[in-house]
């Protein structure tokens, strides 16, 4: 599960975003290219940045 402010990545193509919203297995990302999307959870993994 995730929460508002995880940086994520999306399984599929390796973009990171960060999560805006978070519903019931669903989770609104804004992705690095300014794109935003709804996207299911077991596409997406938690991700640490470096500081």
């Amino acid at each position: 599960m995730f929460e508002v402010g995880d940086c994520v990545v999306f399984l599929l193509d390796g973009t990171r975003g960060t999560v805006m919203e978070a519903g019931e297995g669903l989770y609104h990302v804004a992705w690095e290219d300014q794109f935003v999307s709804w996207e299911r959870e077991e596409l997406l993994e938690k991700i640490q940045l470096r500081s």
